[in-house]
């Protein structure tokens, strides 16, 4: 078997936006090519506006290797699955795999409504090109890796979309295909079923097999991945181990400039979350708010609230600037910078939002920015070299164990 798994060279793949063909049928062609000579010509016109969603796009995946891929939305990361998995077309360049290649782009994809779980599981493997006695053999252990035992004669329309979810990666990652393309259809899936998968991809993995990873949640890509590809507007900007590309992907969207944002009596210029002594924020990490805003009236009293969100805006802890220090009156037209220097952030590694208030405490004014501010924390090893999922939650707690029963026992004290 050749040693490379996927070659791309100079893929691009370029959309035509607003423009809508509609369908014709047999009898519209022919007519216009009979009435084609008596008519007069028509101007192109030549002002559609094009995307190229990927851009020269060259490189060299080797059998066996695991690769996460990470980007924006909008950077191209589903459009390279889809021409992977030879569902479109690139509009210039190739793409070439070395053997079968099971895909996971979306839920049920390949997937019939009106059959059963069972006769999709046959539908699904076949497309893959794989043999009816290779799927009976898996047969068995897909339903029990899904959890849908039950339901495997029901036809899947009726089943949620976890269910769909469960069965459909269940079918990609047990067929015996050389290559996996998974996008972030795990998300879809609850805590517990995700940690499944991610076992699953790990045991691929070792097993010699290829895995392309798409996915926004950076701690799943670092736990299945051992190496990382960035994509930005099209076009590869990084690649390497998995690390080091996953820390300069995370520092480069930390130092991103936001828009200028307004509320009816300030406008926010500027507005950071920074570790002191590294270019991303890592779970124990000291780090610094800074909030940069400009009066459009006298404040008298300015005053600020700033709080952390989960991504589902689950308010996790706040700070008010009133209970640490008091700021000077500003004048209209006056610029201030009031923040926050955290000693320990206890956040576990994921997605967080900041979310801002900025006061007039003379006036009794509180107005929210009407933006939320992005910011991803790092995995790192905690708790004695460990390093923790989602199962644990979102914050860290700083402690250390004890056991006055137990003969021999040793207090650990936990640290970062």
């Amino acid at each position: 078997m050749p040693e490379t798994a996927i070659r791309c060279e100079e893929l691009g793949k370029r959309y035509r936006l607003g423009v809508h063909e509609s369908y014709k049928t047999v009898r519209d062609v022919l007519s216009a090519k009979l009435a084609s000579p008596f008519r007069p010509a028509k101007s192109v016109a030549k002002n559609h506006v094009h995307l190229w969603a990927l851009a020269d796009v060259s490189l060299e995946i080797k059998r066996g290797e695991v690769v996460g891929i990470i980007g924006h939305n909008g950077a191209g990361k589903s459009t390279l699955l889809k021409i992977l998995s030879r569902i479109t077309k690139p509009t210039r360049g190739s793409a070439e795999i070395n053997g079968r290649v099971g895909s996971l782009l979306e839920v049920g994809t390949g997937f019939h409504p009106e059959l059963t779980g069972r006769e999709n599981i046959y539908l699904n493997g076949a497309i893959l090109g794989m043999r009816k006695s290779e799927i009976k053999r898996k047969f068995d252990e897909i339903v029990a890796f899904a959890e849908v035992e039950k339901f495997i004669d029901t036809p899947v329309k009726r089943y949620s979309s976890g269910m769909y979810v469960r069965l459909a990666f269940g079918v990609a990652a047990h067929l015996e295909t050389e290559v996996l393309l998974v996008d972030e259809v795990l998300a879809v899936g609850d805590a517990q079923f995700q940690k499944k998968c991610f076992a699953k991809i790990n045991e691929i993995g070792k097993d010699g097999r290829t895995i392309l990873f798409v996915s926004h949640n950076m701690a799943a890509v670092r736990s299945v991945c051992r190496e990382a590809l960035v994509l930005d507007r099209g076009r590869v900007v990084a690649h390497g181990a998995i690390d080091e590309t996953v820390d300069g992907y995370l520092a480069q969207v930390s130092s991103e400039v936001f828009d200028t944002v307004e509320t009816t009596s300030f406008t926010v210029k500027k507005v950071e979350i920074l570790a002191d002594k590294s270019p991303i924020i890592k779970t124990f990490d000291a780090a610094q708010v800074k909030v940069r805003f400009v009066a459009k009236t006298d404040v008298g009293d300015p005053g600020m609230y700033v709080s952390i969100l989960t991504p589902d805006s689950r308010r996790l802890t706040g700070l008010d600037f009133k209970d640490f220090a008091n700021a000077a009156p500003l004048r209209a037209g006056e610029t201030c910078e009031l923040g926050f220097a955290v000693e320990s952030l206890p956040l576990l590694p994921g997605a967080y939002q900041l979310e801002i208030h900025l006061k007039d405490m003379s006036r009794g004014l509180v107005e929210i920015v009407p933006h939320a501010y992005r910011f991803e924390v790092a995995e790192t090893q905690v708790y004695g070299g460990r390093k923790l999922d989602s199962w644990f939650g979102n914050i860290g707690l700083r402690a250390h164990a004890f056991n006055g029963s137990c003969n021999g026992a040793k207090a650990k004290t936990c640290s970062n």
